[in-house]
């Protein structure tokens, strides 16, 4: 697909570049460029690489109003060989057709997507860290159509960011300390839980807020029917090793379906694990974790990859995870998959795709 590409005219100068990169936390660094292309008349122009700059919107614009928002996450690699690869983009792809045809919008076609995420990295191709950084790619889509009509609206706007990422938790990879949230609930049956939209998240924030005043590093879900079955982190999913079985909560439409969740489903059986995706309480994670059953339990996503839970918090006390330490397993995994990603692997599942640059 035929890309129309506008430099910046005030590029980064490399030296400034180089001094970001060193550095460059999660999400608080972004390129010189952006993507974008635009819904109108019944169909998308073509993707457009421009300068990042702000965006003009209408007060009237339905996004601000009726909240027609979703996006994705996902991350491009450079390798040893200073090759880039991206990691299973055709499922993100597929995933945003999904949200987007839960929030009433219109879909992003596979080419279009990959298209404009593809030209973003090699327009912005010197941002991308070595070693054990990543370029974390944004892409998302609003309405733009100025009314406000409750309607779906019939102009949007799609969009590609990027930004160099060190490690998504202070600290690196460590165990994590997570806050079950009894008072809050992140979805419902029928509602929007299994789209990738900024309702979702922003829902999530009190709940995220009073896990940080209970000195947690996330909050954990539970279902809104009964407030007993564990579902999700607020940006996460979650796996329970019980008794060498791994468990993690099934996807009933409540929870986000995972790239990195189903990647590691998959080499968590080729490393001869039992695996199920089958509901679990938070009382028998409580009493699991007491007797010891509990050996590891972590939490997976395109931000954080792999990150081991050492301690859950509650509003009625507080419980380790096999001495707060991260397991064997946890640790297998998350090596399992960030060779791949990276290109230090072999790829047998055709994960990966390299970006011509």
């Amino acid at each position: 697909m035929q890309t129309i590409v506008e430099r910046h005219p005030g590029l980064t100068p490399p030296d400034r570049r180089a001094e970001l990169l060193r550095e460059p936390g999660f999400g608080k660094v972004f390129t010189d460029h952006m993507a974008m292309a635009w819904w109108r008349d019944g169909e998308w122009t073509a993707p457009r690489i421009t300068p990042r700059r702000p965006l003009a919107l209408d007060p009237a614009a339905a996004v601000l109003h009726y909240a027609q928002e979703i996006f994705e996450g996902m991350k491009a690699y450079r390798t040893e060989e200073g090759e880039v690869l991206l990691f299973r983009p055709e499922v993100n792809a597929k995933r945003f057709a999904r949200s987007a045809e839960r929030m009433a919008m219109p879909q992003v076609p596979e080419a279009l997507f990959s298209a404009a995420v593809e030209a973003l990295i090699r327009t912005d191709r010197d941002w991308i860290p070595s070693g054990e950084g990543s370029l974390y790619l944004r892409p998302f889509m609003i309405a733009t159509e100025a009314f406000l009509g409750v309607r779906p609206a019939t102009e949007y706007l799609f969009c590609v960011l990027a930004c160099p990422v060190g490690a998504y938790f202070k600290g690196g990879a460590k165990p994590v300390t997570v806050w079950a949230s009894t008072t809050f609930t992140r979805a419902a049956a029928g509602g929007t839980g299994a789209a990738k939209c900024g309702g979702n998240y922003a829902g999530s924030l009190i709940a995220q807020a009073e896990a940080i005043r209970h000195g947690c590093d996330q909050v954990v879900f539970l279902d809104a029917a009964e407030h007993r079955w564990i579902e999700e982190l607020g940006g996460m999913n979650v796996f329970f090793l019980v008794d060498g079985t791994l468990i993690t909560p099934p996807l009933t439409g409540t929870i986000l379906e995972g790239v990195t969740r189903s990647s590691l489903l998959t080499l968590a059986r080729e490393e001869g694990l039992k695996v199920e995706e089958r509901p679990y309480d938070f009382e028998t994670l409580k009493a699991d974790a007491a007797s010891g059953r509990l050996t590891e339990a972590f939490a997976c996503g395109t931000a954080a990859v792999v990150a081991a839970i050492g301690e859950v918090r509650h509003a009625a006390g507080a419980f380790a995870i096999a001495g707060g330490v991260e397991g064997p397993v946890t640790s297998t995994l998350r090596r399992r998959l960030t060779d791949i990603q990276r290109g230090q692997a072999p790829d047998p599942h055709g994960w990966t795709r390299r970006v011509q640059l």
